[in-house]
C-alpha cells in the first residue's frame, strides 16, 4: 500500500469529506479514499484475474469420468 499527502486541500471539500465521514460512521481516510476512487472511475480500471469465464464450460468426457472415478472410491483400510 501507498501512504500520500496531499496538500491545499480546499475548506469545502475537507468539510464535505468530514461530513460524509460523520453521516457513515466511517473513517475520514476512507470515505477519501473512497471519492478518489469513484472520480478516477477505478473500478472499470481494475483487471481481474479469476476463472468467471470458465464457469459453465464444462463438457462431460466419458475417458476422464472413468478415469476420476478412482478418486470416489474409500480405502476402507486406510480408515482402521
Amino acid at each position: 500500500m501507498k501512504q500520500y499527502t496531499i496538500r491545499k486541500v480546499p475548506e469545502y471539500i475537507d468539510r464535505i469529506a468530514r461530513d460524509e465521514s460523520k453521516k457513515k460512521h466511517i473513517s475520514l481516510n476512507s470515505v477519501l479514499l473512497e471519492a478518489i476512487s469513484k472520480g478516477l472511475d477505478a473500478d472499470k480500471q481494475i483487471e481481474y484475474h479469476d476463472m468467471d469465464d470458465l464457469a459453465g464450460t464444462w463438457v462431460t468426457d466419458p475417458e476422464i469420468e472413468a478415469a476420476l472415478a478412482a478418486f470416489s472410491e474409500i480405502d476402507e483400510y486406510l480408515w482402521k
